[in-house]
């Protein structure tokens, strides 16, 4: 007998575009947000946000952003939180 829960079903190619699209607008906005605190205005020195890895948007499973990592396009900077490979 093959016990379906055995075995994981990977994420679909739609599904890994879809989180994709999802974890850099994440990125995006938790960038500007933190270029958006005091001390980083027009008369400031212009500092760019510091952000280089996120915890990944809860809406799509572990196993997506495992996949994604496994395939090179995140990296898995341990404590949940995931970055761009820098291409």
């Amino acid at each position: 007998m093959v016990d379906s829960e055995a075995t994981p079903e990977l994420p679909s190619n739609k599904e890994l575009k879809l989180a994709m699209k999802a974890f850099r607008k994440r990125l995006k906005l938790t960038c500007l947000d933190d270029e958006s605190g005091m001390g980083y205005g027009a008369t400031s020195s212009g500092q760019r946000s510091r952000v280089v890895a996120i915890e990944p948007p809860n809406q799509y499973s572990q196993a997506v952003w495992q996949e994604l990592a496994k395939q090179g396009r995140l990296k898995h900077d341990g404590g949940g939180l995931y970055s761009l490979i820098d291409t």
